[in-house]
Parts: structure tokens; C-alpha cells; sequence
């Protein structure tokens, strides 16, 4: 069941009123909710809240309370994305995936090879931090990761206490072995960095190699920039969490 985001100031003793238009036209008018139906909120205190909904006025709806409890439905780790930007589709599917496995926040990034233009990134910043909210209500996620703006490899890398790069060449060294000998600390800001479709450039490896910057292997298989990105994710989790 999808959740949907609102405001403590929106909660009387056991009740929800919600007079927000949007919200009320996409409850009521698009999914058609009727009384009786259940719904699920999220408050910014990250409190979730199971309900019944009770009353459907003209310009508002009321719902009561049945539950409610702190989500657990986040990550616990503080990592950070930094994607070179992809063409439309890809980069929807990119920001969708890493708002479903956790991230703290989307970093959009501008690559030698990048598919988009440096002046379309900028223009495109508030469409997907829509796109990751919207995915936080899917997944019924606690927290609403956060889009920055768009930088480059050279700006970046040394505003995080531990950047991670995967990349399909130039690298031997797995995840895996990697945490063997360098501890993934959650409290810290992790940034994991992932490159366009035609790979990062030699000035790019060279810059990740002066600046002692871990280059990853995901394996010999090549991948789509967009699922690298689930894959490094899911594999620094996992490594974090069980490695």
C-alpha cells in the first residue's frame, strides 16, 4: 500500500483532516477512495500512521486513526549517489531505484562523457526530486532523499568522508575485498559514484587514481548506467549490512 506524505498540523487527537487540494484531488478524485477504505500517512517526524477513512466532504476528507508508530523503513546508513546524468527514461529509472534502496541523497553528476547537456540538468533539478518523492510513497519509505544540484567529479569527491567509485575498467579489486580491508563506518557520509553509458574518460582514472580513490569492479558483465547503479547499491548495502 502506498503512503502519503503529510503534515503533523494535519492530526486532531485520532483524526487526519486533509484540506490540501492536491492530495485530496489524488486521493479522492483519482484513486476514488471511498469511507471504510484504508490509508496509510507519513508525518516529517517520520511517524506512520494506519487509518480508516470516515469522512468526505467537499473540499476536505477525515480520516481516523488506527495505528501509529516510527517507521523503521530506512536505510541506517548514510550513503550518497553521484550518477552521471542519463538520457530521460534512464535517468527516471536511476533516481527511482535509488530512492527505493535508501539513499540518502541524488547527486546529479557531469561527466566527459555525459549524455546531457550541462545547462538541461540544471533546468531539470525540481522534475526529479518529484520523481523521488513520488517513489518514497511507493515504497513507503520514512525519509524523502534529497536531490542536490549538479557538480563534477573534481568538486565532489572531497566533501564525503568515503567516496567509492564503480567502474568497468581499469579496477580488479571487488567490493567485497575491499571491506576486508577498509571498514565501512554507517555514521559516516558515504558517496558512491557512477559513471555515464560511455564509461568515465582517462582524465577521469587518472583523477580517481592521484587522488586515491577506490575504483570497484561489479564483475566482468558491462551494464546499463542505471543498473550499475541498482547493482553497486545493492552490493554496498549488502557488503555494509552482511559482508
Amino acid at each position: 500500500m502506498p503512503h502519503f506524505i503529510i503534515n503533523s498540523s494535519d492530526i486532531f487527537d485520532k483524526t487526519i483532516k486533509i484540506t490540501d487540494k492536491d492530495l485530496y484531488k489524488h486521493i479522492i478524485k483519482v484513486l476514488r477512495a471511498k469511507n471504510g477504505e484504508k490509508l496509510l500517512f507519513l508525518d516529517e517526524n517520520e511517524i506512520q500512521y494506519e487509518t480508516v477513512l470516515k469522512t468526505i466532504e467537499s473540499n476536505y476528507f477525515e480520516c481516523t486513526i488506527s495505528k501509529q508508530y516510527k517507521s523503521e523503513r530506512k536505510l541506517g546508513i548514510n550513503l550518497y549517489i553521484a550518477q552521471s546524468v542519463l538520457n530521460s527514461d534512464a535517468q527516471t529509472s536511476a533516481i527511482q531505484k535509488a530512492t527505493e534502496l535508501g539513499v540518502k541523497g541524488i547527486i546529479p553528476l557531469y561527466t566527459d562523457n555525459c549524455a546531457v547537456k550541462e545547462s538541461i540538468i540544471k533546468n531539470k533539478i525540481e522534475k526529479w526530486q518529484k520523481i523521488a518523492y513520488e517513489s518514497v510513497k511507493q515504497c513507503e519509505r520514512a525519509d524523502i532523499p534529497k536531490v542536490l544540484e549538479m557538480t563534477y567529479i573534481k568538486d565532489i569527491c572531497n566533501k564525503f568522508e568515503q567516496v567509492i567509485v564503480f567502474a568497468e575498467r581499469d579496477t580488479q579489486t571487488n567490493f567485497f575485498q575491499y571491506i576486508k580491508e577498509n571498514k565501512i563506518d554507517k555514521t559516516k557520509n558515504i558517496l558512491i559514484i557512477i559513471g555515464p553509458e560511455g564509461g568515465f574518460s582517462q582524465k577521469e582514472f587518472d583523477f580517481f587514481k592521484e587522488n586515491n580513490i577506490p575504483l570497484i569492479t561489479l564483475g566482468n558483465l558491462i551494464y546499463r548506467a542505471d543498473t550499475a547503479l541498482t547493482a553497486a547499491l545493492t552490493t554496498v548495502i549488502n557488503g555494509v549490512y552482511y559482508g
